[in-house]
């Protein structure tokens, strides 16, 4: 199976075809709940990351919420 890259935090980076937003923050071990998600310059909204299938080229950013005080 070959790969698609995509931009992920200003890196290209290889996933597989057909990979969700939802899958990548499982693959990269990361809390749904506990990030945003901007795709293409766009905020993507929690409950669309599992519809979101990556493509060739996207630009994915991944910021966490930090607590603290």
């Amino acid at each position: 199976m070959q790969s698609i890259f995509i931009e992920l935090n200003g890196e290209r980076t290889a996933v597989a075809p057909g990979e969700t937003v939802s899958s990548l923050l499982e693959s990269l071990r990361r809390d749904a709940r506990a990030v945003a998600v901007e795709h293409n310059g766009e905020i993507l909204p929690r409950d669309r990351y599992a519809a979101v299938t990556l493509t060739s080229d996207d630009r994915i950013e991944i910021v966490s919420f930090v607590q603290g005080g």
